[in-house]
């Protein structure tokens, strides 16, 4: 088993740059995988309500990003992240991937 860091970044839709976030860290930063979970609903800081229904189906959901790597690299990668992102909005742990 080897030493990991989750890193997860909350992020929305209707930011609109999500392609240039993942080209980032795949080509920038290197990161060997990179899942986008899309919610359904969900609200931040602003306390306003992103939702969708059978009907009207929101371009503005939630994403959570996650990938991991090693602490070393984890770490310089969410600070070369910190700008762009804003505060707040990553999130990290430790954790362990089998080998």
């Amino acid at each position: 088993m080897s030493e990991v860091t989750m890193v997860r970044i909350y992020w929305r839709e209707g930011k609109g740059s999500l392609p240039e976030l993942l080209q980032r860290l795949h080509e920038e930063e290197q990161v060997r995988g990179v899942t986008v979970f899309r919610g359904v609903a969900g609200y931040g800081g602003s306390g306003v309500l992103h939702t969708t229904t059978l009907v009207d189906l929101s371009l503005d959901l939630p994403l959570v990003i996650e990938f991991f790597d090693t602490p070393e690299r984890a770490a310089q990668i969410i600070a070369d992240l910190h700008d762009s992102i804003g505060p707040g909005h990553i999130v990290s742990w430790p954790a362990r991937v089998n080998d």
